[in-house]
């Protein structure tokens, strides 16, 4: 696979958790993605998405994410997530191709919870959390 962007919603909008897991840092900048919807995961820190007329979702756009990446990414996000490309919108207006990691349907209707996942949770509580979890990050093979 040739370079491509990764729009993220979730745990990987922080450059440091996206860094470890893909092994390095690409640029990014902020990014929305229309027809989405992100919700939380029962018994999890980190959101899922699913389509969802009439919703957008702010997220971060990674640029020229490499195969390495990819391949770690791919293991990371696991059997509950399909890599689906998607058009998102700059800050200034421009679309961009990029791919997403969107819940699978069935998984998404076992495990997504009802309302908006809270961005500024994961900040204060989730995000320490989170990594604690997921020390392994380097331990990713694809």
């Amino acid at each position: 696979m040739s370079p491509a962007h990764c729009f993220t919603y979730g745990s990987l909008m922080w450059a440091d958790i996206m860094a470890r897991v893909c092994g390095r840092e690409f640029a990014s900048e902020p990014a929305s993605l229309a027809g989405h919807a992100r919700h939380p995961v029962r018994g999890q820190d980190y959101p899922g998405l699913r389509p969802a007329e009439g919703s957008t979702v702010a997220g971060r756009l990674y640029r020229d994410v490499d195969a390495a990446a990819w391949a770690r990414l791919d293991a990371f996000e696991g059997d509950d997530y399909e890599r689906t490309p998607v058009t998102v919108t700059l800050a200034s207006g421009e679309a961009v191709s990029a791919w997403v990691y969107r819940f699978k349907a069935e998984a998404a209707a076992a495990q997504l919870l009802p309302g908006e996942w809270d961005v500024a949770a994961f900040e204060r509580e989730g995000h320490a959390r989170f990594t604690a979890r997921y020390v392994g990050f380097q331990a990713l093979e694809p």
